[in-house]
């Protein structure tokens, strides 16, 4: 068994999942789970997961939500578009998938649609967070792309701006998942995770390396930000069903 897996276990092991309530939360998430894992290559045990920190808490769940890596290609926007797409197909609430990440962005380019008008525009602007996300894939989907980047943009995450928006975009939608860029390499996603209810973390089966994913793991415990969960993407081997009782 990998150092990885072992790390995400630990994680894991941090959260309770008890309590077994999700048909009471979001009627018919488990009806069809392994639809989006085609798609996009994601693991079925990965979107057990995601079910698992969206749905599997009574009281309070998880609303607003960053993910983010350990490094540059551990496959964390097509984690984020998939789980996005699962929560708005299979629930009655809305869902705002946040680009977040100004170094690299890719979710536009996921979903085949624009970057114009987005998170850098309405941290700038003043018109409602509706207005800057775009409608995508079915009617209570929205994608709030990176927007017009220039250098410093992101400076704008570390402003009381974001606080203010990241705030609008809970009262108005009942899930908000935020695409990060690496840990290993910016802060981006520590500044935007202590707004948040929590981060997941994305390792890379076979590329992340135990001191890396153990550092990043150490920087989000040190601001305080609660681990909900852990991805290990691109991984060959399957994680047996008694694995998911000890989670």
């Amino acid at each position: 068994m990998s150092r990885n897996f072992e790390l995400m276990r630990q994680i894991e092991g941090e959260r309770s999942f008890r309590q077994r309530r999700s048909a009471e939360i979001l009627p018919g998430l488990n009806e069809n789970p392994l639809r989006l894992d085609d798609a996009y290559g994601i693991g079925n045990e990965a979107l057990r997961l995601m079910q698992r920190i969206f749905l599997l808490q009574a009281q309070d769940p998880p609303r607003m939500v960053v993910f983010a890596s350990v490094n540059h290609g551990d496959g964390c926007s097509q984690i984020c578009a998939s789980v996005a797409e699962i929560l708005a197909k299979n629930s009655l609430g809305s869902v705002c998938l946040v680009e977040a990440n100004f170094r690299s962005p890719a979710l536009p380019g996921l979903f085949g649609t624009t970057n114009h008008h987005g998170l850098t525009d309405a941290l700038l602007g003043k018109e409602p967070i509706r207005s800057y996300a775009k409608p995508i894939s079915s009617d209570n989907l929205s994608l709030l792309s990176s927007g017009a980047l220039a250098e410093g943009s992101a400076n704008l995450l570390t402003t009381e701006r974001i606080k203010a928006r990241l705030t609008e975009l809970r009262a108005e939608f009942t899930f908000v998942i935020i695409d990060a860029p690496p840990l290993g390499r910016y802060g981006d996603a520590l500044a935007i995770g202590q707004l948040t209810d929590g981060l997941v973390l994305i390792l890379e089966a076979g590329s992340t390396r135990k001191e890396a994913a153990q550092a990043a793991v150490s920087a989000v415990r040190a601001s305080s930000i609660p681990i909900l969960g852990a991805v290990l993407n691109k991984r060959t081997f399957p994680i047996p069903e008694k694995i998911y009782r000890w989670l």
